[in-house]
C-alpha cells in the first residue's frame, strides 16, 4: 500500500494502515500510556511504513505546550553533568521534546531570573540538578508552575520527586574501603558547606569512622567546593601539615577535587598511592584515565537522567495522573590505582 500518492503521508494514512482512528494515532503519539501496547505498536509500525513525519511544532501548539524542557544545573563546566544530560536528552528527543540548559551559578540565579526561566509560556517542565536554590523561589511562584522533578540533588523538605543515589551510603562505602586497606588516619575533602550532597557525604564519612572506632581531627577535614581548584588547595593544606600529623588517606567528596589534589601533590613529588591513598566520588569519565586511575564511587548518571526525564514527561502529559515514584539508584565502589594498602614506615 502506498500512502497518499504523490504527497507526503498524512495522519489519516497512518490511521488507515494501523486500522485505528486518527484520534487514536494522535493519542498514541501524545499520550502513549493511554493506549494499549498492541495499539501503540500498530501505530508505530504504520508510521515507519508510511514515512509519516510528526510535525512537532504543530503538535505542541495543539496541546498548548512549548515542547521544551528546562534543565537547570550548577556549573556547566563540571564534567559530572555530561552523562546526566545525555540521559535526559535521549528520552526527551525520543518523546519529541527539546531541552534548554541553564546554569544556576554563572551568573548566580536570582528570584527574578528564576521566575523568567520557569515561565510556562517558555517551557513545559523543568529538571533541576541544583539543591542550593532557595526554597522560597519555588514557594513564591504562582499556581501556573511548570511540571518539575529533581535529579542528583534535591531540596530537603520539598515534595517534588527526586531521582538520586544514597550519598551517605556511598561515602561510607568509600571510607570503609580505605579502612579495609589498613588506613587509620583518614581525612576528608568536603564539598560546599550548604550543599545537600556535601552534608550527606560528610555524614557517611563520619559514620564509617565511628563504626570503626576512628577519629578525624579538625585539620583533616578540608573544605572544598567540588572543583579542581579546591582540590589543589586541599593538597597545599595537606602539605602544610607536619609529616607525622598528615592523614595517610583522603576521601574526596567529588572526583574533580581528587584530580586537583593528585595533580598538585605530583608537582610536589608526593606520589599517590605510595604516600597518600585517595578515593573520589562520582566516577566521571576521566577517573579511569587519570594517573593514577582514580578509585571512586560510581553512580549511574545516565540512568538517573533518563528516569528523571521519563517522570517529568509523564507529568507534563497528564497533570492529573499519579506521579511516578522517585527512585534511589544503586552504587558501586570502583577500586583503581589511587588507593593501596597502608604500609607503616
Amino acid at each position: 500500500m502506498k500512502a497518499n500518492k504523490g504527497n507526503l503521508p498524512r495522519i489519516q494514512d497512518v490511521a488507515k494502515m494501523a486500522n485505528v482512528s486518527t484520534a487514536t494515532v494522535s493519542r498514541a503519539l501524545s499520550f502513549p500510556d493511554r493506549v494499549s501496547e498492541k495499539t501503540r505498536d500498530a501505530v508505530l509500525q504504520a508510521i515507519e511504513k508510511s514515512g509519516y513525519t510528526i510535525n512537532q511544532s504543530a503538535r505542541n501548539l495543539r496541546r498548548g505546550g512549548t515542547g521544551t524542557i528546562l534543565v537547570l544545573l550548577p556549573n556547566l563546566a563540571n564534567s559530572f553533568f555530561s552523562r546526566v544530560l545525555k540521559g535526559i536528552e535521549t528520552i526527551a528527543s525520543k518523546e519529541g521534546f527539546s531541552i534548554l540548559i541553564a546554569d544556576s551559578q554563572f551568573p548566580p540565579i536570582d528570584e527574578t531570573a528564576f521566575g523568567n526561566l520557569f515561565n510556562i509560556s517558555r517551557i513545559d517542565g523543568a529538571i533541576i540538578l541544583d539543591g542550593n536554590i532557595p526554597k522560597t523561589f519555588f514557594d513564591r511562584q504562582n499556581d501556573r508552575k511548570p511540571a518539575m522533578v529533581f535529579a542528583c540533588e534535591w531540596i530537603p523538605g520539598s515534595k517534588t520527586a527526586a531521582f538520586h543515589i544514597d550519598n551517605i551510603a556511598g561515602a561510607m562505602m568509600a571510607t570503609d574501603h580505605l579502612v579495609g586497606l589498613g588506613h587509620r588516619k583518614i581525612g576528608h575533602v568536603a564539598g560546599p558547606q550548604n550543599n545537600v550532597l556535601s552534608r550527606d557525604r560528610l555524614t557517611g564519612f563520619l559514620q564509617s569512622l565511628q563504626k570503626h572506632g576512628l577519629d578525624c581531627p579538625t585539620d583533616w577535614k578540608i573544605q572544598g567546593d567540588f572543583t579542581i581548584e579546591s582540590g589543589v588547595l586541599a593538597a597545599r593544606h595537606w602539605l602544610s601539615l607536619p609529616p607525622e600529623k598528615r592523614p595517610t588517606a583522603l576521601f574526596c567528596a567529588s572526583d574533580e577535587m581528587a584530580f586537583g589534589l593528585i595533580s598538585e601533590l605530583n608537582q610536589n613529588d608526593i606520589k599517590v598511592p605510595q604516600h597518600l591513598s585517595i578515593v573520589g566520588f562520582d566516577d566521571v569519565e576521566f577517573a579511569a584515565h587519570s594517573i593514577p586511575a582514580l578509585s571512586t564511587i560510581h553512580q549511574p548518571r545516565r540512568r538517573i537522567g533518563e528516569a528523571a526525564a521519563r517522570a517529568l514527561i509523564h507529568k507534563i502529559r497528564d497533570a492529573n495522573a499519579a506521579p511516578l515514584p522517585a527512585m534511589e539508584f544503586e552504587l558501586e565502589l570502583i577500586s583503581r590505582a589511587s588507593t593501596a594498602p597502608f604500609i607503616k614506615s
